[in-house]
């Protein structure tokens, strides 16, 4: 308990002397109990699960690799449903940690068709948005808004998902707009949107000067509004998120206090607009209480607030909303080209050191317009996926693949019967590096890459979700490669590694409207084992095809 409390809530100092005697212990307890595993595996053992998946002939190596990750997260997070969810629906670590787990669900969730983690997280979801700090549609209790925010997010955004035409997540997400609009935002001193404060509840606004920032964190508040404008094209939602961007624009744009031209702050001041919080510095805006300040300085949740720029980019053509992300990105190759030894806090170079993730954001928009202007950046990150589309990079993204399934496939205790805390599910493998030098590193799971090579998203899904394809067929068994998208195609890998015949579909979520073609053909020789003719109607369509097993095949949308 000292272990993870410590390296969940303690500081630096603090953490030293703490996981100093928690080793000590730990050494203590192995010489009285050398049979215990798990004394041991904290101690930097690593232990094999009782599952085993095997390669199959044929199957080549990234379906391998994809495979046996699918399957051991699999066997992971239904570990959670099958021991530790209670019946009203919680896992033991409260609403507020519990609402987080759903993100590391995301691969196989949104990924495949899995009927036990669909049923697990809509029990969930309906059980905690009928709580009653949650009746007003969204949280009653005033807090920042990265922890009031995510009971609702982190509920309702998965279901939107699993049921987009559900007419109740339509109506919740549109009550979240409500809010924004009516309580949480007006118009600054210089002329735009923007949050009142960063401490919001369903029907308060604390706007006591410390708190009364708007934050990258502040898209969380309307995630899943956000989603539905996405999917929608609603045009007050339009109206109200393009009022607020312009805010952000302006901000980056705006070289004040310190701050460097062309890079996002993390907050911005009510009612005067400024850079920043009350902190002296503009890159940490003392917005939170003291042992949170972190939380909200640079650059917190900036990938959020990036990626609801480049959505508002995608729903209005306006070139303006991507500004901000061309000169990150400008600011961030600079960087890598040529980067200086300890450059000083809040400089144009510090902040550089700390926006790796607008790779991610720049390679949403590479694979969503074809514009080549981020390659260059794209190709000096270290992004498995995105060098695959880019370059067919299969060496990269098999060894990434391969990580991914070595990190999930030992010590199944770490991710399941030892967790502390349900927001930190994956975190055991970071728990053991600060334990100390002498333990092997074990990997960290690559999650995001399951996640986009099934779907051909290069990002996150909660923000600006880019998911070509969900798989309707259960996540075992299976290994499914996506290649290529746009509007009016998608290329995919698939390889079954069961006995029989699999029958399996696609749901299609990128196609233009239109008449398409279908064809499933064997990668060696070119067969067609399967073709059908559709039309895309909606955001959201269906085929359905038979898979033959332990053969490589592909499969080819093309427009009519």
């Amino acid at each position: 308990m000292i272990i993870w409390a410590h390296t969940n809530y303690g500081t630096p100092d603090m953490d030293r002397v703490a996981l100093s005697k928690a080793l000590r212990l730990m050494k203590l307890g192995r010489v009285a109990f050398p049979e215990n595993r798990i004394i041991r595996m904290y101690l930097g053992e690593a232990f094999l699960p009782e599952r085993q998946y095997p390669c199959v002939e044929g199957a080549p190596q990234w379906a391998v690799y994809q495979r046996q990750g699918l399957e051991y997260l699999a066997d992971i997070l239904e570990w959670w449903i099958d021991n530790r969810m209670r019946e009203n629906g919680e896992y033991g670590g409260g609403w507020g940690d519990d609402c987080e787990m759903w993100r590391v669900w995301v691969p196989l969730l949104i990924g495949f068709d899995s009927p036990k983690l669909t049923w697990g997280q809509t029990y969930f979801s309906k059980q905690i948005l009928n709580q009653p700090h949650l009746k007003g549609g969204y949280n009653n209790r005033i807090y920042d808004v990265e922890h009031t925010a995510e009971d609702v997010s982190d509920a309702l955004t998965p279901m939107m998902h699993l049921e987009p035409d559900n007419p109740e997540w339509k109506k919740r997400a549109l009550r979240l707009a409500e809010l924004m609009k009516k309580l949480w935002t007006g118009i600054n001193d210089r002329g735009f949107l923007q949050y009142k404060s960063t401490y919001i509840s369903v029907d308060k606004v604390d706007t006591s000067r410390a708190k009364a920032c708007d934050t990258v964190y502040h898209p969380r508040a309307v995630q899943p509004a956000l989603l539905l404008w996405q999917r929608t094209g609603d045009k007050e939602l339009g109206r109200l998120f393009t009022r607020w961007m312009d805010t952000w624009v302006d901000a980056a744009a705006r070289s004040e206090r310190g701050k460097p031209a062309g890079l996002l702050p993390t907050a911005i001041h009510w009612p005067e607009g400024f850079i920043g919080g009350v902190g002296e510095d503009w890159w940490l805006p003392k917005n939170h209480h003291p042992r949170g300040y972190w939380l909200y300085g640079f650059p917190s949740a900036m990938s959020m607030m990036t990626k609801t720029l480049l959505l508002t980019y995608f729903m209005t053509g306006n070139e303006k909303y991507i500004e901000p992300i061309r000169s990150m990105a400008k600011i961030r190759l600079e960087y890598l080209n040529n980067p200086p030894q300890e450059p000083v806090m809040g400089s144009k170079a510090w902040c550089a050191s700390r926006i790796g993730f607008i790779a991610e954001t720049a390679a949403k928009y590479r694979l969503l317009t074809g514009n080549t202007e981020f390659n260059e950046l794209l190709e000096k990150e270290n992004l498995p996926y995105i060098k695959y589309r880019l370059n067919d990079d299969e060496t990269a993204l098999t060894e990434g693949l391969r990580e991914c399934a070595e990190a999930l496939k030992i010590n199944f205790p770490g991710f399941t019967s030892e967790v502390r805390y349900t927001d930190r599910v994956f975190r055991f493998p970071a728990i053991l590096a600060a334990l100390g030098k002498e333990f092997v590193t074990f990997p960290i799971p690559n999650l995001p890459l399951l996640y986009s090579t099934a779907t051909g998203d290069p990002g996150d899904a909660r923000y600006f979700p880019l998911n070509a394809v969900r798989w309707l067929t259960p996540p075992r068994n299976i290994a499914a490669l996506v290649k290529e998208t746009d509007k009016e195609r998608l290329t995919a890998e698939l390889f079954h590694f069961g006995t029989l015949n699999r029958q399996m579909g696609a749901e299609l979520y990128l196609l233009n409207h239109g008449k398409y073609r279908y064809a499933v053909l064997d990668k060696a020789d070119g067969k067609q084992v399967g073709e059908g003719i559709f039309e895309v109607k909606s955001p959201r369509t269906r085929i359905y095809f038979e898979l033959p097993p332990k053969r490589l095949y592909t499969l080819k949308i093309r427009v009519r």
